[in-house]
């Protein structure tokens, strides 16, 4: 079956959910450089970049029967390359994180010292808790704390209704308040909670 150049985005996403490989190849060859340009300026690196686009249309082939698009596809699509961009600086932080331990080694006597460990340590807490959510829950709560969005525009570039992204930030909330309580004091885990995240 030979597919037009005039179909749309939207078009092309329909026929991809029919298992249609040329309207895939069609979008990917749409995006693949816009996206990986996005990507390169977020990651600073163009082979992370390229693994974050390449993942992010695998998982676009992998979800097409069970996602349904209610906006715009560059819109849905911009959105995962998103999660995925911080998914990734996520795990370079992971990386980081686990030298941070050789540094407590060292008999630290400037108490403004200790302090900013303590700080960082917490940072990377946060950010491995966050990491650990599941995808879709990870992915809504990003969206409202690191990019701004209300709940309703999330909904809407996600095709969920507001109660669904209400209840993943409501867990994601919950999952940090336990990781955090458990780094922590209860008061100092709360205080430390509405500095961060709210």
């Amino acid at each position: 079956m030979l597919i037009s150049d005039n179909l749309s985005d939207n078009e092309l996403y329909s026929l991809l959910k029919q298992d249609n490989e040329e309207a895939f190849d069609r979008l990917y060859n749409r995006y693949w450089k816009k996206m990986l340009f996005k990507a390169v300026l977020k990651l600073q690196s163009e082979a992370d970049a390229e693994e974050v686009v390449q993942d992010a249309f695998i998982d676009l082939w992998k979800s097409r029967h069970t996602t349904t698009i209610k906006n715009t596809f560059h819109t849905y699509l911009a959105a995962i390359i998103r999660y995925k961009i911080m998914a990734k600086i996520a795990d370079r932080k992971k990386v980081i994180h686990q030298g941070v331990e050789d540094i407590y080694q060292l008999q630290v006597v400037d108490n403004s010292t200790q302090q900013w460990l303590s700080f960082t340590d917490l940072q990377a807490e946060i950010e491995a808790s966050v990491a650990a959510l599941p995808e879709k829950c990870q992915l809504v709560f990003r969206m409202s704390r690191e990019s701004g969005l209300s709940d309703k525009q999330i909904a809407d570039s996600l095709g969920l209704s507001q109660k669904t992204i209400e209840a993943h930030i409501s867990k994601a909330l919950k999952v940090l308040r336990t990781s955090i309580g458990q780094f922590l004091g209860a008061f100092l885990s709360f205080l430390l909670v509405l500095l961060f995240i709210s």
